[in-house]
């Protein structure tokens, strides 16, 4: 990649015709190396990571600023430090677009990320020991909702809910004789590998039956929802969380919509519960974001969001891929690699070396270790943030198809990466969304 210019912390790639943010440093010249590295390997390869996307200028700018430097303990108007008025500004209207956004009674945009939005959701609701009922990892769930290895699984006494073995779909009715059985304090629903849309109103009535609270984490599907492309939770649920950088398009972090009689209890969960200072930087990034979300175009990128990850599906299964549950209807496409003899690692390791990153992932009933899994997953937001639209998925997929079908073919590998570059260079990271 040729640099050409490098003025004010900012370089300039001439070719792509765009503005890539790299911070250099002049004294750390090890870090702005690994940072030029890091800028060519997004350049010139596909992202199908369905958790990653690539954010806006203006979101970079923020995260980038001056409120990097001001730390602001507590909330807007009750502030542990003076001279906080400016970011008690970006603060309050981080919220109001969020609540707007999303037709809620209250948001809190001060969690540092997902997991911690979860963390003081649970904190706000439970005692350690208290029973609930979330997805299991294995069928598509997140860390944070019950795994033993995550203090969600730790402290509280989670009881894992799943798929049905031959639709691959949500067992509602196993879920309620769960509830029924356990009487669980808190029911989470959502999920990080699920490529269907999730019945909020029927987790809402099973949360009801047995005097439960309802949590829905959205972090994979907001931007959707966002868009009014997927049913939203916010009418069902008491409390939702989610991360900003997924389909959304935002920076790193997380935040918590509640009802208004939870907003208190909720917000002394994170501060001083879980979490000290604020990003202000990152709040006023996530600001931008929801400010960005609310735009007439938000609404036909996540309609091309979703054209493509159908687009990925039909054309793995003519390609006689078993993709989990048959379909999606989301950013995601869960493919079953377990019929082709092969591991989700195996495969996740010869798309990279060819410029194309997935990530393994487990399928339902998965009999392979998660570290090897028997499925990837492939997502389509960053792609279609890049501007790839239906014609280009089916020669992404092509290409997937090419190098899994031609395991340890460097030949093929070397052929299929010379398209993923060249495929790069036409539609190049655009910094304008």
């Amino acid at each position: 990649m040729s640099i050409i210019a490098w003025e004010k912390g900012l370089c300039y790639h001439a070719k792509m015709n765009m503005l890539e943010y790299m911070p250099v440093s002049s004294r750390d010249t090890r870090i702005a190396r690994i940072l030029k590295l890091e800028q060519e390997r997004q350049s010139t390869t596909f992202n199908l990571i369905a958790s990653e996307n690539y954010c806006s200028k203006d979101i970079l700018d923020a995260q980038g600023s001056i409120l990097t430097d001001k730390y602001a303990e507590g909330y807007p108007g009750k502030r542990y430090y003076g001279g906080c008025e400016n970011v008690d500004a970006v603060e309050t209207l981080a919220i109001n677009r969020a609540r707007e956004l999303f037709h809620a009674e209250h948001a809190n945009v001060q969690p540092h990320s997902g997991a911690q939005a979860n963390m003081a959701v649970y904190a706000a609701l439970l005692d350690p020991g208290d029973s609930a009922l979330g997805m299991s990892l294995s069928h598509g769930g997140h860390l944070t909702h019950g795994s033993k290895v995550s203090f969600s699984g730790k402290w509280y006494r989670f009881i894992p809910y799943g798929v049905d073995p031959k639709t691959e779909l949500i067992d509602y009715d196993a879920v309620e004789n769960l509830a029924m059985k356990y009487r669980p304090k808190l029911i989470v629903a959502g999920a990080s590998a699920y490529p269907r849309i999730i019945d909020f109103q029927r987790f809402r009535y099973i949360a009801n039956r047995v005097g439960a609270k309802l949590l829905v984490d959205m972090a994979h599907i907001v931007g959707i929802i966002a868009a009014g492309l997927h049913p939203s939770p916010v009418p069902y649920a008491h409390v939702v969380t989610s991360t900003m950088q997924k389909t959304l398009r935002g920076p790193r972090g997380g935040f918590i919509l509640s009802n208004g009689d939870l907003a208190r209890t909720i917000d002394s969960a994170v501060f001083p519960g879980i979490q000290g200072g604020p990003f202000m930087h990152i709040i006023a990034a996530k600001a931008i974001c929801f400010f960005e979300a609310m735009q007439p175009d938000f609404i036909d990128y996540q309609r091309r969001v979703l054209k493509n990850a159908s687009v990925l599906a039909s054309e793995f299964q003519s390609h006689g891929l078993r993709i989990v549950s048959g379909g999606t209807d989301n950013h995601m496409v869960l493919v079953d690699l377990s019929p082709l003899g092969m591991s989700g690692r195996d495969a996740e390791e010869a798309l990279a070396s060819a410029g194309i990153f997935v990530n393994r992932n487990a399928i339902p009933f998965d009999p392979k270790p998660p570290r090897v899994a028997s499925g990837i997953r492939v997502g389509t937001p960053a792609l279609t943030t890049r501007g790839f639209g239906a014609n280009e998925t089916k020669v992404v997929a092509d290409l997937i198809i090419k190098v899994i079908s031609h395991l340890g073919e460097e030949k093929v590998v070397k052929q299929v990466r010379a398209e993923v570059k060249q495929m790069c260079h036409d539609f190049p990271i655009p910094r304008t969304v």
